[in-house]
């Protein structure tokens, strides 16, 4: 399956799933508090399932979940292809068991998902560039290319992770203003003495808001854990193209 579709049926999965949990739990939870304090005369309680009972907070939760994926996915990948900086591809130039052309032409014989990740791609281009003109500073100008390419292609990667944070808050703030909205409307009703209905109208849309807050919180923490991954991805390629290869062809150019 496709990395794209994958991810539109595990974001229908989640939706589903969540808004199952409000059908099942978090609406009623949050009626059966709300009806406990209209019968007492007394404020609604802050509990969670009033807090979250609206639907711009089950919407933030939804693409909460679904940012979680996305990092979870590409953290899995990174650290799913970190042991190849501790393999040597290229431990036959010192044996002198190959030369550099049947060294290239094993590494792309390798199968197609470790052939595919970074360290290889950027590993096969020094040395194809090498084979091509002879010159040790070609070779490490396409090291350089294949990193400044990777960084790119993570910056590229992480784009859907940003968008979600930005939309979250933003969906937090749709609240607020529907809520404000419903509190004015409702303000003739409070000069009347009956304040429920307005306060109950702020409560929307102060909790959509730190439902909101909180989510764009913890994702972007996930995400410069994740940018921290993708960092140190980008130096171990560097430094291990030059001391895997640069040096050794250095030597016996």
């Amino acid at each position: 399956m496709k990395p794209s579709l994958m991810s539109f049926v595990v974001f229908l999965i989640i939706a589903a799933v969540v808004h199952g949990l409000y059908l099942g739990i978090i609406l009623p939870q949050a009626e059966q508090a709300m009806s406990a304090a209209l019968q007492s005369g007394q404020s609604v309680s802050r509990s969670w399932w009033v807090i979250l009972r609206d639907g711009e907070q089950e919407i933030a939760i939804i693409l909460m979940f679904y940012g979680i994926y996305l990092i979870g996915r590409s953290m899995y990948h990174l650290w799913s292809e970190n042991y190849l900086f501790n393999v040597d591809l290229l431990k036959a130039v010192d044996a002198e068991e190959h030369t550099l052309s049947q060294i290239l032409a094993d590494i792309d014989d390798l199968e197609d998902h470790i052939k595919s990740t970074p360290l290889v791609q950027a590993l096969s281009a020094s040395l194809r560039r090498y084979l091509i003109t002879g010159n040790v500073q070609n070779a490490s100008d396409a090291v350089t290319t294949a990193v400044d390419a990777l960084a790119v292609r993570i910056e590229a990667g992480n784009a859907m992770i940003r968008y979600l944070i930005w939309a979250i808050p933003s969906i937090g703030f749709i609240g607020t203003v529907r809520g404000i909205g419903v509190a004015l409307a409702r303000a003739d009703e409070a000069l009347a003495g009956d304040i429920v209905g307005m306060t109950g109208a702020l409560g929307v849309a102060f909790n959509s808001t730190l439902v909101a807050l909180c989510i764009s919180i913890l994702l972007m923490f996930l995400l410069h854990a994740l940018q921290k991954m993708q960092d140190d991805l980008l130096v171990k390629t560097q430094a291990y193209c030059e001391e895997k290869l640069l040096e050794r062809i250095s030597k016996t150019a």
